[in-house]
């Protein structure tokens, strides 16, 4: 009443290469599962990913619309100007120079008196300021002519 292995039916029992085989590869397998968990379960990590990944998001997108506006402004000084007479454009362009020899006298003066951390924020407005000339020179235009246009109503 034992069994008897001869017979059909009866499974073979594997050998101690194919053992080691298998276990090999269930180690392999478990590893592999193990480091996928433990990348789920590392929410710092994630969350780092994420945040670079919002971070390069926005600057893309701040880049984007920046150069929206440089054109739009471009565009609107560009526009501007075509509708301009050209004695409004000279008082303009006369009145844009006083602006700039009054600001250099003006910031000639700040400097002199202005403390080193003061400076230090002017000199960083300043780049800012040199960075982005169109949208600022747009802006001047169109103040200038309104500057013009309210004096003329005035007489």
């Amino acid at each position: 009443m034992t069994e008897d292995k001869s017979q059909p039916g009866a499974e073979a029992a594997p050998s101690p290469e194919e053992l080691r085989m298998r276990v090999e590869a269930t180690r392999e397998e478990l590893g592999v599962t193990v480091e996928a968990l433990a990348a789920k379960a590392d929410v710092r990590a994630r969350a780092q990913e994420k945040t670079t990944a919002v971070k390069q998001q926005v600057a893309e997108k701040t880049a984007q619309v920046g150069a929206q506006l440089r054109d739009k402004a471009t565009h609107a000084a560009h526009a501007v100007q075509e509708r301009t007479p050209e004695p409004v454009r000279a008082k303009a362009a006369a009145a844009g120079g006083q602006v700039r020899d009054k600001a250099v006298q003006v910031a000639e003066l700040a400097r002199d008196k202005a403390p080193e951390p003061v400076r230090e924020k002017a000199g960083q407005g300043m780049r800012a300021a040199r960075a982005n000339r169109v949208p600022l020179l747009a802006v001047g235009v169109i103040v200038a002519l309104l500057m013009v246009r309210r004096s003329r109503r005035h007489r």
